[in-house]
């Protein structure tokens, strides 16, 4: 409520009113899609339904809207339980259009949280910058609670890779694995805080392949998987790759992995995360060299760009009730960016680190068509050992991804600490 009384306060706000969201039905049907809430939402409700709001004015209890209709085409929601429910005023609406008769709206100037409905038309400010800015730009820093919250969705992902390796190990698809992953943490898809990347062999070039095979191709000799869980809304993101035989791209794995781990350790109060990407190009500059896929000196490999060939992302993003967490390009509070590295589009956090931020960090080396065809027409061909390259694309690509705190002395790995621990 802190980051809430601070924004309100500084863009002249009586109160905020937070929109759950509601049900979309699918074009000219009337099945719905899978209910995604609002993320400002999610910040203050553990386990969001439909068309349920939270209003909040400082100084005083929040109250929670919770929308139960009388349904019997459909289960209607069960009232919230838990310790988190205590701290809310509950009023049970059974229509969402109730919402206009809670007396608080009958004076004082509001916003708005979330997308534009007939229950909260005319009411307020619909997400005005001089409080959604401001409340992006603090949700990097998480509480307490938050890390716990991402602490046990670590646990559960790290639960539900080691079921995903073992399907795989079992000679199951990808199809399969993807159900194992499921069944282990009980999860349905749509409770997933991504779809699962499940990546045999030459899918794991594809950075976000999104398919699902039901048939294992015979003589694969790698499994890449990113895939996450949830806990109270706060999500992991957890990325390995797994290889079948002691090969030498079981060796590159070896190396990258110790590579990534020595990137985590770099995640500390006071650095520039885009000091952080930089240095990760470093370092796989050097994977790639010890491996013979790159000629020549690392640090030259990086300056003429031919790393971006083999390594075309960010090393990571900050994490918390959304995976790619909102606030990683800003300025400040009031809004404006911090620039990219030039020559890294696609890096998704610029920002110094703070205690409390939790961020990934994710590694890659990949074998892409497309970026190798480009570095073979121009000057970067000079630098890459193309037998290799073509000895080893079956098994597309690499990436080793972990959640790391950020916190006075060491880092906090939650994914390592979930994997060591069997939570």
């Amino acid at each position: 409520m802190a980051r809430a009384d601070r924004a309100l306060a500084a863009a002249g706000y009586d109160g905020l009113i937070v929109a759950s969201g509601s049900l979309r039905c699918q074009y000219l049907d009337d099945s719905s899609y899978p209910f995604k809430p609002n993320p400002q939402y999610q910040a203050w409700i553990p386990a969001p339904t439909p068309d349920s709001f939270v209003l909040y004015r400082p100084g005083r209890q929040p109250r929670l809207v919770f929308h139960q209709p009388v349904d019997y085409w459909f289960l209607s929601p069960s009232l919230p339980d838990g310790s988190w429910a205590a701290a809310f005023d509950l009023q049970v609406v059974r229509d969402p259009g109730q919402l206009r008769r809670q007396p608080e709206l009958a004076s004082g100037r509001w916003a708005v949280l979330g997308e534009p409905g007939a229950a909260t038309a005319g009411i307020g400010d619909h997400d005005p910058p001089a409080v959604v800015l401001p409340l992006d730009y603090a949700r990097a820093v998480k509480t307490s609670y938050e890390i716990e919250c991402m602490a046990r969705a670590s646990a559960a992902g790290a639960r539900a890779h080691r079921a995903a390796a073992a399907a795989f190990a079992d000679g199951a698809s990808e199809y399969e694995v993807h159900i194992a992953y499921c069944m282990a943490i009980l999860a349905r898809e749509e409770e997933l805080p991504y779809n699962n990347i499940v990546a045999f062999g030459s899918h794991a070039a594809i950075l976000h392949y999104q398919h699902l095979e039901r048939s294992r191709p015979p003589g694969v000799r790698s499994f890449l998987l990113d895939a996450g869980a949830r806990h109270a809304g706060y999500c992991s993101d957890i990325t390995r790759t797994h290889v079948a035989s002691d090969d030498r791209f079981a060796a590159l794995v070896a190396d990258l992995d110790a590579a990534q781990q020595r990137l985590t350790s770099l995640v500390r109060p006071g650095t520039d995360y885009r000091d952080l990407h930089l240095a990760a190009h470093r370092e796989i500059a050097g994977v790639l060299v010890r491996a013979g896929l790159v000629r020549g000196d690392p640090l030259e490999a990086v300056a003429t760009g031919v790393t971006s060939v083999f390594f075309p992302h960010g090393i990571g993003h900050l994490l918390g009730i959304q995976v790619h967490d909102v606030g990683g390009l800003m300025a400040g509070p009031d809004g404006g960016t911090r620039p990219r590295p030039e020559g890294h589009p696609a890096l998704r956090l610029t920002r110094e680190l703070q205690p409390g931020m939790v961020v990934t960090i994710e590694p890659g080396v990949y074998l892409i068509d497309s970026l190798l065809a480009a570095a073979a027409a121009d000057e970067r061909r000079h630098w890459i050992e193309w037998q290799l390259v073509e000895e080893l694309k079956p098994c597309g690509g690499i990436r080793i991804e972990d959640d790391v705190v950020a916190q006075d002395g060491a880092p906090r790995n939650l994914t390592r600490e979930a994997f060591a621990t069997g939570r």
